[in-house]
């Protein structure tokens, strides 16, 4: 995979999420947090009408145990 991270927006990696088995626990404001029951892992993800900046993609994958290319294989 190339060294950047590609711009993903978040229904994108709400799909993953999802895949992941991770459910919608809240939406506070305009981020909406998803929990994985199997090993309570959460993930918070900006729920805006862009895309998100590398860096919160970033984090989000690590959130999920994943690494970069594990998760963007399930795109």
């Amino acid at each position: 995979m190339s060294s950047r991270l590609p711009i993903c927006t978040p229904d994108k990696i709400e799909r993953v999420l999802r895949k992941l088995d991770f459910i919608e626990d809240r939406q506070h404001g305009s981020h909406k947090v998803f929990v994985r029951n199997s090993d309570n892992r959460t993930v918070v993800i900006p729920w805006h009408n862009r895309d998100l900046k590398r860096g919160t993609v970033h984090a989000i994958i690590k959130g999920t145990g994943l690494t970069v290319d594990e998760f963007f294989k399930m795109m």
